[in-house]
């Protein structure tokens, strides 16, 4: 920036998504603006900041989260708000009153904390950066005058689905959709022919008053608001989709958010302690491993898990297995592994409950991942190049899935929900860690891989656009400060 005085310098209030997979691509965000210039303060909510305090998950300062960013002469301050829900949290039978907590109670705690920045900061306040999911940020923004940046943490796919709920509305393809539809989505701008079962796993419901429902109604509403959108995504994987946004809005696509160096984390967000897997990997032969992981919140079926368990067991293929605490069924923490499975599987399967997966899809022995497709996990593979194993679980997942497997031809379909088949499970195992189409998979993975990287280079579309957005946001805020 031309002039790096503290009083000309913008001083963003970031609010962050309180779930796993949005604190992580914020708060390395925050890292790369603060890296251009910025004061951040980053805000999270008390019951997150406590699971990720309460987890062991690292040694360092749990309290201040960006002391090693400050340490290299960067300036984020952290924060954190209450959002109604009680501390600890116990989010894993029920997040029903998370989403409405961040509904309804949210908003006042964060704008006691704004209103006291802008009173009392140094230098105040100047614009709010916060997660699209949000149901108040625009409102919050025009009140005091602030300009409002959303930032997404999905695809543009997704993105651009929500936005033009009212298309899927007005043509009958929101709600109880049946099973044997064959009609296609066609209509939406920069949106190729998707099925309707494919849509994100809320849209299938009549329930227009569950609270899910509501928030994401709302934050769209909100998100028309919004002066710019950022959004974890590569230009060239979603072209076309972002090239209709950006008719609609200033739309910036700046992903993969990862840090400098994809693995040199300055913030350790996880939820529980990483087990290190590398010893074990070593030994294996390379391209051999299968990893598999369902994500940090939502839990899978028993059914399912059973009939998976069952197929990664009948593939004979060597598997990595991340099984966190309560991730299957009812959310307990006991074993959910079926009596003589590890006996089976010992010598050709690891089970642990944690891992660094940037670390382990990194390594030459991993040649393939079961995914719950999770947007991070996916931009983790696409920048590894490891292909894809698709068992989505809830909301924007199904939407990934389309992407990953149609779109980019990067995955392949493992089944759905309920009707997933321990038989179609192995043979999908095989067919990708060996089979021909395995091999095509890979090639385009290669390609997907070569495109992701090449964003964050100072060439490329990403390094590039997130100058764009700068610039763009110090000329509005110029503007607004002359028209004061």
């Amino acid at each position: 920036m031309a002039d790096s005085s503290a009083d000309a310098r913008p001083h963003a209030l970031f609010v962050a998504g309180p779930f796993q997979g949005h604190f992580v691509p914020a708060a390395n965000l925050a890292i790369k603006l603060a890296a251009k210039g910025f004061i951040i303060t980053f805000v999270t909510t008390e019951a997150f900041h406590h699971m990720r305090s309460d987890s062991g998950a690292s040694s360092h300062d749990q309290r201040d989260i960006f002391s090693a960013a400050r340490s290299k002469g960067l300036d984020i301050r952290y924060d954190v708000v209450s959002d109604g829900v009680p501390v600890p949290p116990d989010w894993r039978s029920n997040l029903e009153p998370v989403f409405y907590a961040h509904a309804h109670l949210l908003q006042a705690h964060v704008e006691e904390l704004l209103r006291k920045l802008l009173l009392a900061a140094e230098p105040p306040v100047t614009l709010l950066i916060a997660d699209t999911l949000f149901v108040w940020p625009s409102t919050l923004a025009k009140k005091y005058g602030l300009p409002y940046v959303s930032f997404w943490t999905q695809p543009a796919l997704v993105f651009t689905l929500y936005y033009h709920m009212h298309l899927l509305i007005a043509n009958g393809h929101f709600g109880a959709i049946p099973e044997n539809r064959k009609d296609t989505i066609t209509y939406v701008p920069g949106v190729q022919a998707i099925a309707p079962a494919d849509l994100m796993s809320h849209f299938h419901k009549m329930n227009t008053s569950a609270v899910i429902h509501q928030l994401v109604v709302k934050s769209f509403e909100e998100v028309k608001g919004a002066d710019f959108v950022l959004v974890n995504t590569v230009q060239e994987l979603e072209d076309e989709t972002i090239l209709a946004l950006q008719r609609e809005k200033p739309f910036y696509a700046v992903g993969p958010i990862f840090p400098d160096g994809f693995t040199m984390e300055m913030v350790k967000a996880n939820l529980w302690p990483e087990h290190d897997c590398s010893q074990w990997l070593d030994s294996m032969p390379p391209s051999s491993v299968l990893y598999v992981s369902f994500g940090s919140i939502y839990p899978i079926s028993e059914r399912d898990f059973s009939e998976i368990v069952r197929g990664v067991l009948d593939s004979k293929v060597n598997f990595l297995w991340v099984l966190r605490p309560g991730s299957v069924g009812t959310g307990s923490e006991d074993d959910p592994l079926p009596e003589g499975f590890r006996e089976a599987s010992r010598g050709r399967g690891m089970v642990v409950p944690w891992c660094s997966q940037k670390e382990v899809l990194l390594h030459p022995a991993v040649g393939g991942f079961l995914t719950h497709c999770g947007w991070n996990s996916i931009l983790e593979s696409m920048w590894c190049g490891v292909p894809l194993l698709c068992f989505p679980l809830i909301v924007d997942q199904p939407m990934n899935r389309t992407l990953v497997c149609q779109n980019l031809r990067i995955g392949l379909k493992l089944g759905d929900i309920g009707k997933v088949r321990r038989d179609h499970v192995s043979n999908a195992i095989r067919g990708l860690m060996g089979g021909e189409v395995g091999e095509s998979v890979r090639r385009e993975m290669e390609e997907v891989k070569k495109a992701t990287r090449s964003a964050l280079t100072p060439s490329g579309s990403s390094f590039k656009n997130l100058d764009q957005f700068i610039v763009d946001l110090l000329k509005h805020l110029a503007e607004k400060k002359g028209g004061q």
